[in-house]
């Protein structure tokens, strides 16, 4: 199974959106500052994943998520979660 996450920084009010083929494990290397482009974004939250039985699936919606189209998708899905974080935008 592969995943495509949204990792909010609390720290620098940004998100973070990636791809694993293990969520849990990925998710603890974030939190445990181990992936340097987030090392210096802790603390961070986990608010969203997508899972895919295929990986070329996978990498072609995180490719879309990283596009302003999937930016405006995700902050339209999110708007409730992202309220919580004030004024964070991808």
């Amino acid at each position: 199974m592969y995943s495509v996450y949204v990792l909010h920084s609390k720290k620098e009010n940004k998100l973070y959106i990636g791809f694993t083929a293990n969520l849990k494990r990925r998710i603890e290397d974030h939190s445990k500052g181990k992936v340097n482009v987030t090392r210096n974004w802790l603390p961070l939250v986990f608010i969203y994943a997508e899972l895919y039985a295929n990986k070329k699936d996978a990498l072609q919606r995180e490719r879309f998520f990283k596009t302003g189209w999937g930016r405006q998708y995700l902050n339209k899905i999110l708007v409730n979660t992202l309220k919580n974080f004030s004024s964070s935008k991808i």
